[in-house]
C-alpha cells in the first residue's frame, strides 16, 4: 500500500503544485497535498495568519492516516514540524519522517519586512526573498483574488514562534538550494537540534525555489529514507 505523503504548501500556494507528483510515485507514495483556507475550493475561507491555527485546521483531515510521511517547503515546512509535533501524540497516526525543504531551523529568525508593506512593495519584497515572479500577480483579477491569502501566509511565516522547543521524536532530512539566498545551508543545518533521531542535510542545484526544477530527485530522496531504496 503506497505511503501517505502529506504536502504542505509554501507561501501562497495550494494543492495543484503537489498533485503534479503523482504521476512521479508510481505506488510508493499517495501524494496528498494539504489545503489551507483562502484558497482553492476553500477560497472563500478567511486566510489563517498563524502556523498553530492551521495545525488545528488540518488535525481532522489526518484522523485514522495510519503512518504518514510529511513534507513542507518554506512556510510548509514550519507547518510540518508542528504538525508533526502535534501528531507525536495521536493514537492513530504516526509521523514516519518530516521533510523540511526551504526552510531556517524553528529558532531563527524570520523577518523579511515584508508584512504591511503597500501591495507593490510588498510583492517585489516577496520576489526578492523567493528568488522569482508570480506571473499571476501581473492579472488584476488574479491578483486581487490571490493577494490576501499570500499576505496572510508571508505574516504567518515572519511571526511563526515555535510551540515548543522539544526535539522531535520523528527523523528529519532538511533539503536546501545550494544557491538559496533566503535560507543558507548553515540555517538549514540548524534542523539537526529539532530532532532526537536520525538528521540528514541535503543539498540541491539552484536558489531558494530549487524545487521547481528538483522534484524527482526529491522524491527519490524521500523513497530512499522511507523505503530504504527498495526495487520498483
Amino acid at each position: 500500500m503506497p505511503t501517505p505523503l502529506i504536502c504542505l504548501p509554501y507561501a501562497g500556494g495550494g494543492t495543484s503544485y503537489y498533485h503534479a507528483w503523482r504521476p512521479l510515485c508510481g505506488d510508493r507514495f499517495d501524494i496528498r497535498p494539504a489545503l489551507l483556507p483562502g484558497r482553492e475550493r476553500r477560497v472563500d475561507v478567511e486566510p489563517l495568519r498563524d502556523v498553530h491555527a492551521v495545525v488545528d485546521d488540518l488535525m481532522p483531515t489526518l484522523a485514522g492516516a495510519g503512518e504518514v510521511v510529511l513534507f513542507g517547503h518554506c512556510l510548509g515546512a514550519l507547518i510540518a514540524f508542528e504538525l508533526a509535533h502535534r501528531l507525536a501524540g495521536a493514537p492513530d497516526v504516526t509521523v514516519a519522517a518530516l521533510f523540511v525543504s526551504g526552510a531556517a531551523a524553528p529558532g531563527e529568525n524570520r523577518s523579511l519586512g515584508a508584512t504591511g508593506l503597500p501591495d507593490d512593495a510588498f510583492l517585489a519584497k516577496v520576489a526578492e526573498f523567493a528568488g522569482v515572479t508570480d506571473a499571476a500577480m501581473s492579472d488584476p483579477e488574479l491578483r486581487e483574488l490571490i493577494l490576501p491569502t499570500l499576505r496572510a501566509d508571508v505574516e504567518m511565516f515572519e511571526r511563526y514562534e515555535p510551540g515548543t522547543a522539544e526535539p522531535l521524536p520523528v527523523p528529519i532530512t532538511a533539503i536546501v538550494g545550494k544557491a538559496d539566498t533566503l535560507v543558507s545551508v548553515d540555517q538549514a543545518a540548524g534542523w539537526a537540534g529539532s530532532t532526537s533521531r536520525d538528521f540528514v542535510l541535503a543539498e540541491m542545484p539552484g536558489g531558494h525555489m530549487y524545487l521547481t526544477e528538483s522534484v524527482e530527485p526529491v522524491l527519490s530522496l524521500i523513497d530512499t529514507s522511507v523505503h530504504g531504496g527498495e526495487a520498483r
